[in-house]
């Protein structure tokens, strides 16, 4: 198996959540020896590490946190140290199984409060090694060094950890200001990480809650290029009958989750009030997320013995493309497939389209992983009765490999010609949190499998002929959190044969062209339509600034919409703000994709005008 730094190297792993909250919700007393339950407990504590794995966790922390003679000692149960921590390490290795790895959990002998003092270090140490060698002695993968408050402390402990010759964790807790509980910053205690060749990679734990944590994270990445785990508290604890109870949701915890590893952490995973809901619901959505999920690799068709096909110009392959082609500015409006068999209502949107001149319908493919009618049936109605030409998404979440090429190729023999290409949004994301995702490939496999098909060849290999003549448009979210990773996406997207982009809602102009200028150093000129989202409302801003993933809305266009005090008021100045928008990136642009908000096309035609 791989080690704990070589698999973080591939893609993000998650982590385990509480242990604590979980045996204090099974009924056991707060002054009860946690950690002795590995002896006298057993089946309690494996049905936890259980409960974890099964939600999804990559790692499995062993219930060792206290198990050092000092603490110990302090119930009455020194003499059962080594039987603690071997029975620790057992149970989490049978949760964890051939897939997940155990982690050594150790947490600090000092409290927050006291003041680490020199002459204490060498019988630290010994505490330290004495807990460590029984630890490696019994299997674990690596040391997690967690909820440290004091810097000297983490450093004589990894010191003392990396002695052993397995990966060293050293995970700190900061308030929500980013501070020790001493006062000391998190850019500081960062820093001497980076620094400490003891430290294999760097943690933030306890303390806060996952917006504070990611706050937190902010402040750390840029700091450091050893691996950062992050695993934040269920946010705060309220009272509730005498109890402590975390109430946030485990999809408000997911949410911050992925806002982590889209930010650069390797590792996140939960701490106090979390749970197997938490850890299971993030585990799903993460897991789907491109860079995480391990996809089908696809070949490219000048890897393979492409055969002799007359490859059909850009130009040649729709109207849309031949307007592109000829640097003239392109326009469609989104309009999204009903929830229903009906189709006549889209159809009237989309007439009125047709005759006000506008270039293309952009028909989405289950956004925010809702089940609507076919896409592909509504593409192919649209351009039968309407007459208009159709931009098809098509993402990567419903169907595998075969489904996708067999929709492809029939997709195109009925007479469409332009796809949007794109990963799609998790199922948890949607109405159907318990449905599945199959993610064989990501938007840029699929780009490489239509540029094959462009080729005359499947995946497979296999010859196609004629072959296709399919118009690649991918997605591209200039306002990313992770701007170098986002552009690198992008540009392998168009390695593998996009064609032209579509951009997130753009509400920020010089966020898109600082984004344009960057791909075009890198050599990714392709035609760029810019997405526009007329806003109705402060609330409609509000929702697409914190719900929809890839929309970043400025505080200065939500203070301008929060003057807004009718809905003809809210619409008038989301249309005004829209066209000031289109304004300042027309000279860069291929052309629009507008919205219409809640389906109403008149708004999106008055952005165009």
């Amino acid at each position: 198996m791989k080690n704990i730094l070589e698999r973080m190297a591939e893609h993000p792993l998650i982590f385990d959540g509480a242990m604590g909250t979980m045996i204090y919700s099974k009924g056991v007393f707060i002054n009860t020896c946690y950690e002795h339950l590995c002896v006298t407990s057993p089946k309690l504590i494996a049905g936890i590490h259980q409960d974890y794995a099964d939600a999804g966790a990559d790692v499995i922390e062993t219930n060792t946190f206290g198990a050092n003679r000092l603490k110990l000692q302090g119930h009455g149960l020194a003499d059962q140290l080594e039987a603690i921590n071997r029975a620790a390490v057992k149970l989490a290795r049978e949760a964890a199984g051939d897939d997940a790895l155990v982690a050594g959990s150790i947490g600090p002998i000092l409290k927050s409060g006291q003041i680490f003092l020199g002459n204490q270090a060498e019988e630290l140490a010994e505490i330290y090694r004495e807990q460590m060698s029984i630890l490696v002695d019994e299997g674990i993968d690596f040391f997690m060094l967690e909820t440290f408050t004091h810097l000297e402390e983490a450093q004589l402990a990894a010191r003392e950890a990396q002695a052993f010759g397995i990966p060293v964790f050293v995970s700190m807790t900061f308030s929500k200001e980013g501070e020790t509980a001493k006062g000391r910053k998190i850019e500081q205690i960062i820093q001497a990480l980076e620094n400490d060749s003891n430290v294999d990679g760097i943690g933030l734990n306890c303390g806060v809650g996952p917006a504070a944590a990611y706050s937190n994270a902010e402040r750390a990445l840029p700091l450091t290029t050893k691996p950062l785990v992050i695993m934040a508290n269920a946010g705060l604890p309220q009272e509730v009958d005498g109890r402590m109870i975390y109430m946030a949701s485990p999809e408000y915890f997911t949410e911050y989750a992925k806002r982590m590893i889209e930010l650069g952490a390797r590792g996140v995973g939960g701490c106090c009030g979390t749970t197997p809901a938490d850890i299971g619901t993030a585990a799903k959505s993460i897991k789907a997320m491109t860079g995480v999920k391990q996809h089908v690799t696809i070949a490219s068709h000048t890897q393979q013995e492409a055969p002799t096909v007359d490859v059909i110009p850009m130009a040649e392959k729709c109207a849309f493309a031949a307007k592109l082609s000829r640097g003239e500015k392109v326009t469609s409006i989104e309009i999204t497939p009903p929830r229903s068999i009906d189709l006549k209502p889209m159809l009237d949107k989309c007439r009125i389209c047709k005759d006000a001149g506008i270039d293309a319908i952009n028909i989405p493919d289950g956004p925010r992983a809702s089940a609507r009618i076919s896409p592909m049936v509504a593409a192919l109605a649209v351009e039968r009765e309407i007459g208009i030409e159709t931009v098809l998404h098509y993402c990567c979440r419903d169907r595998n490999l075969i489904g996708m090429q067999s929709d492809l190729l029939g997709g195109y023999a009925g007479g469409l010609r332009n796809y949007l290409i794109i990963t799609g949004d998790p199922p948890k994301l949607g109405d159907y949190p318990d449905s599945t995702a199959v993610f064989d490939v990501d938007a840029v496999g699929l780009t490489q499998v239509v540029t094959n098909l462009n080729h005359g060849l499947d995946v497979g290999g296999n010859r196609i002929d004629p072959p296709t003549g399919i118009l690649i448009g991918v997605g591209a979210n200039p306002c990313a959190v992770e701007p170098k990773r986002e552009l690198q996406h992008y540009m392998n997207k168009i390695n593998a044969g996009a064609e032209y982009a579509i951009t997130q809602p753009i509400f920020d102009p010089e966020a898109l062209l600082r984004f344009m200028d960057a791909a075009d150093a890198q050599g990714g000129s392709i035609p760029v339509v810019a997405g526009v989202w007329p806003l109705v409302s402060l609330r409609n801003a509000e929702f697409l600034a914190n719900e929809v993933p890839g929309v970043e809305i400025p505080d200065a266009i939500l203070e301008r919409m929060s003057h807004a005090k009718t809905k003809e008021d809210g619409r008038k100045l989301g249309i005004e703000i829209a066209r000031e928008i289109s304004d300042a990136i027309s000279d860069r642009v291929a052309g629009y994709q507008v919205s219409a908000p809640f389906g109403m096309v008149e708004l999106a035609l008055q952005v165009l005008e």
